[in-house]
């Protein structure tokens, strides 16, 4: 990424997480006064949706589109792009995944991602189950996950669904050079190899444009965006967020269902 491309032209950076910070999940919707405040800062600010997504995928471009971020960090850092333009992107070594792949049909454990194409899931039962029981529906277009290996489809990052909290301590035991990131809902967790995380992407971006640390925002709900908080200036969590992430953000603002975004970029004087 080349650095300081757009130096001095913005007065900081608004790093925002996508599920439970923008998007309220169970109505699908992002609220209004969030995005009021946002088009607002258009120009201003660069506004940057860092989230464990792929923002390209099936499932998530909508609300890429509703956002229209300056520059999207996906997959907790492993993917970079601005626009059409991809500006990093690192993807997950073949040899793991086929391990991962064995590992988890051997333990019955429910892994994959979502693409362009549609969501490959080696047990969608119970993605689907984690889907309705986080969201209340599911609209998941699913492709056999074997497809991955016979088509040779690049991946940055994976997810788990089922029971986190066992899928977390054998993967992280099995498999040490991985890190899981559990979801604020319980429902899901995020599996990144170690040395990517939500805080390189922040870095990156905060390199690209020059903009220096103390004047970047980030905006979080859970465990996988305290590493965002670390690299920012800094770090707001939402009122309906994890106590972990709570604990470790500068302020706590109000629900997402309560303008909490708006709020927050009020208090913090960014918002007039």
């Amino acid at each position: 990424m080349d650095q300081g491309k757009e130096k001095n032209k913005y007065e900081g950076i608004l790093f925002f997480d996508l599920d439970g910070t923008l998007l309220e999940n169970r109505s699908d919707s992002i609220p209004e006064s969030a995005m009021q405040a946002i088009d607002s800062l258009r120009g201003k600010y660069v506004i940057c949706i860092c989230t464990g997504r792929d923002m390209e995928s099936q499932n998530a471009r909508k609300y890429a589109e509703m956002v229209h971020p300056d520059i999207i960090i996906h997959q907790n850092g492993t993917k970079i792009t601005k626009g059409e333009e991809e500006l990093f992107r690192h993807a997950m070594d073949a040899g793991l995944l086929h391990e991962l792949y064995e590992y988890s049909a051997k333990k019955g454990f429910c892994m994959g991602f979502s693409h362009a194409n549609g969501c490959y899931y080696t047990i969608p039962e119970i993605k689907t189950a984690s889907d309705v029981s986080w969201r209340g529906f599911c609209d998941r277009h699913y492709l056999p996950f074997e497809e991955v290996f016979e088509k040779n489809i690049p991946i940055a990052a994976l997810s788990f669904a089922g029971d986190i909290p066992k899928v977390k301590e054998e993967v992280e035991r099995d498999f040490p050079q991985l890190t899981l990131f559990a979801f604020n809902s319980g429902t899901g967790a995020d599996v990144v190899e170690k040395g990517f995380t939500k805080a390189d992407g922040v870095r990156r971006v905060r390199e690209y444009y020059g903009i220096p640390k103390e004047k970047t925002y980030a905006f979080g709900d859970s465990p996988n965006d305290i590493p965002m908080f670390e690299a920012a200036g800094t770090s707001v969590a939402m009122g309906n967020a994890d106590e972990r992430a709570k604990e470790k953000a500068d302020m706590v603002t109000d629900d997402i269902t309560k303008d909490g975004i708006r709020n927050a970029l009020l208090k913090l004087g960014i918002l007039s």
